[in-house]
C-alpha cells in the first residue's frame, strides 16, 4: 500500500486501483482485463511507492494517462527498487528483460552515454524555465539520440521536485567553510562526485537504499537531495539541518527499453508517449510549488533551515563546467545551454 502524505493531495481516484501494482504486490494494475493483445507495462524506480515524491507520482500519473487512453496496457508499477537498483533497471531495459519503462535521475545515465552528464553540472541552471528551454530543445534531442543507441528511448524530462541542497545530521552548514571534510553521501557518478569535492566536502558514494542507516549510525555525515524525497523518504527523521546550496539541478527522464518498444504497434507507441508526456506536464506544473511546500513541511517537522551565500562555488562552478563537459564530448551542448539562460 502506497504511504499516504497529508502533504500531497490525492492525484485522482484511479491512484487506487494502481496501488494494487506498487512495490511487492503480484496483482496487476489498473487497466488489467488478461483479455488478447494485453500488454502488461512493467514500471520500476527505486523511490518509495509515496506520491510525495516525484518519481512515484510520475509513474501513477502514466498509469492514468495511459488507462484513459487504452485498457490494452496496463501499467504495473514496482517501486523501491524491487526490480533491481537503477543501473540493473536500466541493462535490463538495454536487454529487453525486466521492467519495459523507469523514471530516474540522470546520473545514472552517465553509465551508458557520458554526455548527459552536462545536465548534471553544478550551478549550470538558473531556474526550471531555463531547464525546459534546453530539455526541450536541440540540446533534449540530442541526448535523447544518443541514449537510443544504447537501446534507451526517451519518452520524456521531467522536473525534480526543487534543486538539489546539502542536508546534515549534527553539524550546519552555514558558511562555505563549514563543509570542508564532510562525509556527505552522493550519487557515484564522476559529475556528482566532482561538483562536492569542488564545495569543499567529501563525497561518499552510497547505495541510495543506505542513505538512512548511514546518517543514522554516523557513516555520513551528510546527503545531497531535493527537498520533496526528504519528506517521502522520512529523512527528516534522522537529519537536522538543510542548507539552500541549490547546487545541482535533478533533471529527470522517463525511459522505455527500446527492445520492448520496437514490438509495440505505431499506435500503442504514440498513447505511450503522450503518457508520459502527461506525466511530465502534470509534475512540471508542480515543481516550483512543492520545492516551496517541501521546504516548509520540512521545517515543521523539525529540520532548520540555513540559507547560505553560494556566489564563492558558483563561480568555481564555471571552470568545473568547461572540464567535465570537455571530458565528455559534450562542450557543445554545454554552449548551448548556457546561451539559454536569461541575460
Amino acid at each position: 500500500m502506497v504511504k499516504s502524505s497529508a502533504w500531497f493531495g490525492p492525484l485522482s481516484l484511479l491512484l487506487l486501483s494502481v496501488l494494487a501494482g506498487c512495490g511487492k504486490s503480484s496483482d496487476r494494475a489498473a487497466g488489467a482485463t488478461g483479455k488478447p493483445g494485453t500488454v502488461e507495462i512493467r514500471f520500476a524506480h527505486v523511490h518509495s511507492p509515496d506520491v510525495a515524491g516525484e518519481l512515484h507520482f510520475t509513474a501513477v500519473a502514466f498509469a492514468e494517462a495511459l488507462a484513459a487512453q487504452s485498457d490494452r496496457l496496463p501499467v504495473k508499477i514496482f517501486a523501491q527498487g524491487t526490480l533491481g537498483n537503477e543501473r540493473e533497471v536500466y541493462e535490463g531495459l538495454q536487454l529487453g528483460s525486466g521492467a519495459s519503462i523507469t523514471v530516474s535521475g540522470t546520473a545514472i545515465l552517465n553509465n551508458f552515454d557520458q554526455r548527459i552528464g552536462v545536465v548534471d553540472l553544478p550551478y549550470l541552471f538558473q531556474d526550471f524555465d531555463h531547464v525546459h528551454r534546453v530539455l526541450d530543445g536541440e540540446v533534449g534531442r540530442d541526448l535523447a539520440a544518443g541514449l537510443e543507441k544504447q537501446g534507451i528511448v526517451l519518452l520524456a524530462w521531467i522536473d525534480g521536485w526543487g534543486f538539489r541542497n546539502l542536508i546534515t545530521t549534527s553539524k550546519a552548514v552555514k558558511r562555505p567553510e563549514d563543509l570542508k571534510g564532510l562525509k556527505i553521501r552522493t550519487i557515484p557518478t564522476p559529475v556528482y562526485l566532482a561538483a562536492l569535492r569542488m564545495m569543499g566536502a567529501n563525497p561518499t558514494p552510497m547505495a541510495y537504499g543506505e542513505i538512512y542507516t548511514g546518517l543514522q549510525t554516523g557513516v555520513i555525515d551528510g546527503f545531497e537531495q531535493a527537498p520533496a524525497i526528504l519528506i517521502a523518504e522520512r529523512y527528516y527523521e534522522v537529519a537536522k539541518n538543510l542548507t539552500t546550496s541549490r547546487h545541482l539541478f535533478p533533471a529527470m527522464v522517463v525511459c522505455y527499453s527500446k527492445a520492448h518498444w520496437d514490438r509495440l504497434a505505431p499506435d500503442d507507441q504514440a498513447k505511450i508517449r503522450s503518457a508520459a508526456e502527461a506525466a511530465r506536464d502534470k509534475g512540471r506544473a508542480l515543481a516550483p510549488t512543492r520545492e516551496a511546500e517541501a521546504l516548509k513541511t520540512l521545517g515543521d517537522r523539525g529540520m532548520t533551515i540555513h540559507a547560505i551565500d553560494t556566489s564563492s562555488w558558483a563561480q568555481a562552478a564555471v571552470k568545473l563546467q568547461d572540464q567535465l563537459a570537455a571530458e565528455r564530448g559534450a562542450t557543445d551542448l554545454l554552449m548551448k545551454i548556457r546561451a539559454a539562460a536569461k541575460k
